[in-house]
């Protein structure tokens, strides 16, 4: 269903109809009570996850994009864990797309802020939380066609080594909900400082998963799978919901089965979704530490 009003940033909203006396009065009221400004309630229900954990706001130039990140560094001697969230309200239905990617309840944050690590930080994905005014070439297809297009993917990979150079020397551990699992994994395949990769309902095959919804493809955006081999000597964990109707478990075992099972592991857990509070099982499922089993190194 169409939102009510064409509703953007804060401040752009356009409302065609004109009333007078009471009758304007009661439709902004009830407008205001029923809606008041998206973006700010997803900014501040993100500071609100963000803020007990003592993650704290940033904006990010990396020159393709100004990226927000929440970040707390406070043993820069120790491993950097980075977290990456999914693809937010890229569409409102299967042939509308948002005009805001933004996510509503930032999931990727939610599972930051249930680390405890002293080094942690939440890259939210180009053109959302940051204001459109400061990122020129935001527009639809860089949440929809283009999420993972190679130029996202240098934009966030320049951001992982912004916050690495605040732990000289230390490895990186990448971490990834939904979309932002393929973006885990496209990273990883670019450094060499990445010691683990782990995913949450990760889309690590998205030409598999538009055929498997009967959606259109994404000739310009990156597929990991086809990274696999370039991150098979990683220790890494895909973690699926078995309710996943979305990503489906199957995903995670093809990307598993295409990297080699010496270093990935597949696993599926039960009673969730791909919506499903994964936050609240999050300190749990951290305990299963990523490791590659013994034997010769696969090739790459």
């Amino acid at each position: 269903m169409k939102p009510a009003f064409n509703v953007g940033r804060c401040g752009r909203r356009s409302i065609e109809a004109s009333y007078r006396g009471a009758a304007i009065l009661t439709a902004l009221l009830f407008a205001g009570a029923l809606s008041g400004c998206a973006t700010l309630d997803r900014d501040a229900h993100a500071d609100a996850l963000a803020e007990p954990a003592q993650l704290h706001r940033q904006l990010v130039d990396t020159g393709g994009f100004v990226l927000t990140a929440f970040a707390r560094i406070s043993q820069p001697g120790k491993p950097l864990r980075v977290y990456i969230e999914g693809d937010g309200v890229a569409w409102l239905s299967r042939t509308e797309p948002s005009l805001d990617p933004t996510p509503r309840e930032a999931e990727g944050l939610a599972l930051a802020a249930q680390d405890p690590s002293p080094n942690v930080v939440y890259l939210a994905r180009p053109c959302q939380f940051t204001p459109m005014a400061m990122n020129p070439r935001c527009g639809i297809p860089y949440w929809t066609g283009k999420r993972f297009a190679a130029d996202v993917i240098e934009s966030m990979n320049d951001a992982v080594s912004r916050f690495a150079g605040q732990t000289p020397g230390q490895p990186v551990e990448l971490v990834g909900y939904s979309g932002g699992g393929a973006v885990a994994v496209l990273i990883a395949a670019r450094r060499t400082d990445v010691a683990s990769i782990r995913t949450v309902a990760g889309n690590l095959d998205d030409e598999f998963v538009n055929r498997l919804h009967d959606v259109s493809p994404m000739p310009e955006s990156e597929n990991p799978i086809d990274f696999a081999r370039r991150v098979a000597t990683i220790p890494q964990v895909h973690f699926s919901g078995a309710d996943d109707d979305v990503v489906p478990p199957s995903v995670a075992q093809r990307f598993v089965n295409a990297t080699g099972t010496r270093c990935a592991q597949a696993m599926t857990i039960p009673d969730l979704s791909h919506d499903s509070d994964w936050s609240s099982r999050w300190p749990a499922l951290l305990e299963i530490a990523p490791a590659c089993a013994p034997g010769p190194r696969p090739s790459n």
